[in-house]
């Protein structure tokens, strides 16, 4: 396992006893927030999953797949953001300058999100910076068939 903790002390010794203890302290964290996450999901919470999926080219048919792919999330326990379903309702994509607002307005809402989710194996230039920007933040990214089979990572 790869915690990030070296085996060695800050003099280049080799420290088992502290490599042990640590890497024991981390496996203890990881398992309460598993709890906490079970424990909210029980307690009637809902984190913000952010929906990533494309939407250029076959517009109608993605927003389609967008609002099957938020039912999913919503039924799964979690609350669906997915700007590429809002925006478009008052926003023009092939207007000068609107699709980069577009895409900047989403990436300020994924930083509130707890994790994003991403569908099918097209993936976007839009997709792509999401999936970058969870990357950066730390997130938890999972990803789905569009039949919602989830692909590990």
């Amino acid at each position: 396992m790869n915690t990030g903790i070296s085996r060695r002390n800050s003099e280049g010794y080799s420290d088992p006893t502290a490599y042990l203890a640590l890497t024991a302290a981390m496996d203890s964290v990881e398992r309460t927030k598993k709890t906490v996450r079970i424990q909210r999901t029980r307690n009637g919470y809902r984190p913000l999953v952010y929906i990533c999926s494309p939407l250029a080219g076959d517009m109608d048919g993605n927003m389609r797949r967008a609002r099957r792919f938020c039912r999913f999330a919503l039924e799964r326990g979690a609350i669906p953001i997915a700007p590429h379903l809002l925006f478009p309702q008052f926003m023009d994509e092939k207007a000068d300058g609107e699709r980069g607002l577009a895409l900047h307005m989403g990436l300020i809402l994924l930083d509130k999100c707890s994790e994003l989710w991403y569908f099918g194996t097209t993936v976007s230039p839009g997709m792509k910076a999401e999936i970058r920007k969870a990357l950066y933040l730390g997130m938890h990214i999972r990803r789905f068939t569009e039949c919602g089979q989830e692909i590990p990572l």
